[in-house]
């Protein structure tokens, strides 16, 4: 019943797009820090 209702709904497709992004936007989030720290590491370690 509630992967209907939030498959099937307007305000469950809604939640299912913000779950989606939230996910997204914390992925690219942490491969940016990551990045920034082997940045940061290269730096330091010359």
């Amino acid at each position: 019943m509630a992967w209907n209702l939030l498959l099937t709904s307007d305000i469950g497709l809604m939640s299912l797009v913000v779950i989606v992004g939230v996910l997204v936007i914390g992925a690219v989030m942490g491969k940016m820090y990551s990045n920034k720290i082997d940045e940061e590491t290269r730096k330091l370690g010359k």
